[in-house]
């Protein structure tokens, strides 16, 4: 099976040299290369891109949201996960506005990362739930939008799949979960944005805060 490619960018040497022992003890992740600013992130990544950039939000040269965006443009197969100990959501929409595909919380247990990694590199995006309700309930206000005005209601199995998304589940976890085919998890998606009127997981996520989907109580099995 060929391993996940990742490259850490942190100024924190220790830390730095934690994350990639963390990392490299997965069966399918290495550590390709390391940064410690936001500059050489950028050049490594050009040199070599990873599937995956693990980038420190605060870093000399050039910050995480800087890197985000650099990458964006030259690097636009990278997707990048930042990672901070700031759990201020000005943090989290500054960077997910720069491209970032993920935002994790430096304190977060280890397997939330992992977890992370695997979400942004399968093509999701990440933000921890309780993070992600309270930068949409401070952007977006609780209002539901337009686009969520319905005729025709979801199916059980269409919330259940909705629902899974707007936590932060890739495809392929939901399939797990579910016991469906990917395909058949994709159909139930398209079925549910289709009815909904909604245009991208941004959307998505946006509704499931209307909805109430984001609380603690409310995490799917």
């Amino acid at each position: 099976m060929e391993k996940l490619r990742i490259l850490l960018a942190d100024d924190h040497a220790v830390l730095r040299d934690g994350l990639a022992m963390l990392i490299d003890g997965e069966s399918d992740m290495s550590v390709t290369a390391q940064a410690e600013n936001g500059r050489d992130a950028v050049r490594l990544a050009r040199e070599d891109p990873p599937d995956v950039a693990v980038v420190d939000v605060s870093m000399p040269l050039m910050n995480g949201a800087e890197v985000a965006e650099a990458l964006r443009e030259q690097c636009p197969g990278v997707r990048v996960l930042a990672l901070t100990r700031h759990a201020d959501p000005a943090y989290v929409r500054r960077l997910l506005q720069a491209g970032a595909a993920g935002y994790v919380l430096k304190k977060a247990a280890a397997d939330a990362l992992i977890g992370a990694i695997r979400i942004v590199a399968d093509g999701g995006m990440y933000v921890e739930p309780q993070l992600a309700g309270a930068l949409l309930q401070r952007t977006l206000g609780a209002t539901r939008p337009e686009s969520a005005e319905v005729e025709e209601p979801l199916s059980a199995r269409e919330e259940e799949v909705l629902r899974s998304i707007a936590w932060g589940r890739s495809n392929k976890e939901i399939a797990a979960e579910l016991g469906l085919s990917i395909k058949t998890v994709e159909s139930y998606k398209a079925g549910a944005v289709e009815k909904l009127r909604l245009r991208n997981r941004s959307e998505i996520v946006r509704y499931a805060v209307t909805r109430g989907w984001l609380s603690e109580d409310s995490a799917p099995e």
